[in-house]
């Protein structure tokens, strides 16, 4: 993973000592709200319902063992004991004191972090693929191009106060785990008919209120021009995105309203001024890409006997390799997910206790590194078949062995009204209710992949527009109500999910949820999917079901 130089090291220790120095003068009155705002705001730190709210950025989920340590450090001194990670591989801290913040940051940057653009109207931390690196169907590994795409947004003068927020991703794999195709910019790795990779341009995507598939601007682009072309787009956002009404500011309403041929038009006039002024050589590229060499793989992991008489000795284990693990390119390893969606818990949490003992894990099994997902789970990408059981029993005594990824209850949630201000409805505590009716855990295996995703407001942090079932809270006379969506999909069959009907009162979600479930064992087909079952029949059935009390 990528390691700071003496110039990234200074930059961010500068930035503690600017935020300090500032929150020390407006909580002395010498700086007004209106003010302070946009200071605290380009340090990842917003006002939320209860208490201030810490965003810290792990740049397309990559984490050492030592950050990790250094995250359950801040939980456990700083805060009440977790953290909260999103569905943008970043944490939250729902409850540090505002006059702590520059203490909290000074401690991330002996560890190589930071809250930097985190918030605000800028370029936001670039995601990727969890499995980067590891995966089998990979074309080549996006992290150094996260790593670039960082370096070079990062403070970046002329893209600091956007229209609105933007958000890149990056994959270089078969399948899209990245929710490219829903970002401001998504950027696939593809090999043109003379064998060269270089990138797939698409712009526009987005959710929230107005969710949007990206369209492809630019089928390949050479790697030299990644840092030029991405300049070109947000110059012409920066230009031209609207900024008298905020939720028409995202660059996929300006797409929409100027029309793909001609936005592609503009951009491609922008790029032809600056292209060559912008030119990632190869010694530049060779010198990122240094950072994210392979770890030293033992030569005889696969010749180990013990993993398969394990998972026959023993259901529960044999049930976790096959749900939470996955095939790596190295023969012998296996990439481990660790699931943050245990009945009782709310998704994405997790304790200062379990992040401490899961960095020692990291260091015994993973080579010190761990990864999150878009998902708000975490993943060992690197982990030998002969150590999986080890692993997997000292993970069930933390509460970290949930065998129920891409699952049910394996759900996307944003904190709702537990903590946000922006929310007109609970999420957490619909996610946990849902999850407490599924806990026959051979029922959950038996409906296969589904992925349920719950919004407490229509901005959408929960991906509730892209769920397989997607359940947005809506507020309706101060009363929670909440809408339902069949049909979404985040990955290669982009979609957007269509509305089941009326919106249903809370005490409803969950058993709505629950007939949705089993309304597809009914009609589904041999080995036919959840998504595909929805997109054969239509929502129709589903819809007679849910509302035939209504």
């Amino acid at each position: 993973m990528y390691q700071y130089d003496e110039y990234d090291q200074t930059l961010v220790n500068e930035r503690v000592a600017q935020f300090r120095d500032q929150t020390r003068r407006f909580l002395t009155g010498q700086l007004s709200e209106d003010q302070f705002r946009p200071l605290r705001l380009m340090n990842g730190l917003y006002i939320q319902r209860h208490a201030p709210m810490l965003r810290v950025a792990i740049p397309y989920g990559l984490l050492s063992s030592g950050q990790l340590r250094m995250l359950a450090h801040i939980a456990r001194h700083y805060d009440r004991g977790y953290g909260h990670f999103t569905t943008r591989q970043n944490i939250q801290y729902n409850w540090p004191q505002l006059e702590q913040v520059p203490d909290i940051l000074a401690d991330l940057a002996t560890v190589q972090m930071h809250a930097i653009q985190t918030s605000g109207n800028c370029i936001r931390n670039t995601t990727s693929d969890p499995l980067a690196g590891v995966c089998v169907d990979e074309l080549e590994d996006p992290r150094p191009w996260c790593e670039i795409i960082r370096q070079w947004s990062t403070l970046h003068p002329e893209f600091a106060f956007l229209p609105r927020k933007f958000k890149i991703a990056v994959s270089g794999a078969a399948k899209d785990r990245a929710a490219a195709q829903f970002h401001d910019i998504g950027l696939y790795l593809v090999s043109n008919e003379r064998g060269e990779v270089g990138f797939e341009v698409m712009v526009g995507g987005g959710l929230g209120r107005t969710p949007i598939i990206g369209q492809t601007i630019r089928p390949f682009l050479e790697k030299r021009h990644l840092l030029s072309y991405l300049e070109a787009i947000l110059r012409v956002y920066n230009l031209f995105g609207r900024r008298d009404n905020k939720f028409k500011a995202r660059i996929k309403i300006l797409l929409k309203e100027t029309g793909v041929e001609k936005f592609t038009r503009m951009v491609e006039e922008e790029w032809a001024r600056i292209r060559e002024d912008l030119i990632l050589d190869e010694e530049e590229i060779e010198r990122v890409s240094r950072q994210f060499l392979p770890p030293a793989y033992a030569l005889d992991a696969n010749q180990d006997t013990s993993f398969k008489s394990r998972q026959a000795e023993d259901p529960n284990f044999s049930a976790w390799v096959r749900h939470n693990t996955v095939e790596h390119k190295i023969p012998g390893y296996r990439a481990a997910f660790i699931s943050l969606k245990a009945p009782g818990i709310a998704p994405g949490d997790i304790t200062d206790a379990q992040m401490e003992n899961l960095a020692d894990l990291v260091d015994r099994y993973s080579f010190g590194e761990l990864r999150v997902s878009h998902t708000q789970n975490l993943l060992l990408a690197d982990v030998k078949q002969a150590d999986l059981h080890e692993l997997w029993r000292q993970l069930r005594e933390l509460n970290l062995a949930t065998a129920n990824i891409g699952k049910a209850t394996d759900m996307i949630c944003c904190p709702g009204l537990d903590f946000c201000s922006l929310a007109n409805a609970s999420s957490i505590p619909v996610a946990m209710e849902i999850t407490s009716l599924l806990e026959d855990m051979d029922y959950l295996y038996d409906l296969g992949d589904i992925r349920i995703n719950i919004s407490g407001c229509m901005n959408g942090c929960g991906h509730h527009s892209v769920g397989h079932i997607g359940i947005l809270g809506v507020d309706k006379k101060g009363a929670e109500w909440f809408q339902l969506t069949l049909g979404g999909s985040s990955s290669n069959d982009a979609s957007l999910g269509e509305r089941l009907g009326p919106a249903l009162i809370r005490e409803e979600v969950p058993g709505a949820v629950i007939s949705l479930l089993k309304t597809y064992v009914e009609l589904r087909e041999e080995e036919e999917s959840f998504l595909e079952t929805v997109k054969r029949t239509g929502i129709e059935p589903f819809q007679e079901k849910v509302y035939a009390n209504h």
